[in-house]
């Protein structure tokens, strides 16, 4: 027989379909808030428990947003949510950081040329001075690996489209990791401003508004990121 505890379970998991299905059907949208606990239970006839359940597990999926005592609402896309699933399939060995790699090579190889033709000016700036800032901060590699982040991180929201900042910002977990070993298998000088450079070209496409160049020079920087990676035996 199925035990009191799976019964719950399964009556939160159905609850919590039934609460993201209510979301849809309402048309509610980003800061919108849902019904109080009481008002979701009656609506959908089952106990406060399963629904209080329902709502942490939609919170912890970063489809909803709730705290201080106010009522859960309807959450802005989270490029974590994502960064999560990544990292765990890395980490359990379902991919590799090489595969994740391939696959942001492709997303940031379009998004760099929304990014040169899209940017505002403001952007830009933001981008050109990334890329100064890592030219100061060496040989300084934690430093350097965190401005890598925020580069890419520029690049996505320059593009216009959400997506790619969610895509890009979700690669977030593998760069924390990856990032600083690319970094130390560089270990002259020459080298460092030999990769920083390639983002000072990026930068300064951007500026120009030459998608043509910014993608040549986003595919010179992906080229050397992943022989650097291969030849520290980092998979």
């Amino acid at each position: 027989m199925m035990s009191e505890e799976t019964k719950d379970q399964g009556r939160a998991g159905s609850t919590t379909k039934r609460i993201y299905e209510f979301i849809r059907s309402e048309d509610l949208t980003l800061g919108d808030s849902l019904p109080s606990e009481m008002e979701l239970a009656k609506r959908l006839e089952v106990g406060r428990g399963a629904v209080r359940e329902a709502l942490r597990a939609l919170e912890a999926l970063h489809v909803i947003d709730s705290g201080n005592g106010r009522r859960a609402r309807v959450a802005g896309i989270d490029p974590n949510a994502l960064a999560i699933l990544i990292d765990h399939a890395i980490r359990t060995g379902q991919v590799t950081t090489q595969q994740v790699l391939d696959v942001r090579r492709s997303i940031e190889m379009r998004a760099i040329h929304l990014a040169a033709i899209r940017r505002s000016e403001e952007e830009a700036q933001q981008i050109v001075r990334l890329a100064a800032e890592m030219m100061d901060n060496l040989p300084d590699r934690q430093i350097l690996s965190r401005l890598d982040v925020a580069f890419h991180r520029a690049i996505g929201l320059a593009s216009r489209n959400p997506m790619y900042d969610l895509f890009i910002g979700s690669f977030s977990a593998v760069m924390n990791e990856s990032g600083p070993i690319g970094w130390q298998t560089r270990p002259s000088d020459e080298e460092l401003v030999a990769i920083i450079k390639q983002h000072t070209d990026i930068a300064e496409a951007v500026r120009d508004t030459d998608p043509t160049a910014a993608e040549a020079a986003m595919s010179d920087h992906f080229d050397m990121t992943v022989r650097a990676l291969i030849n520290s035996g980092y998979q």
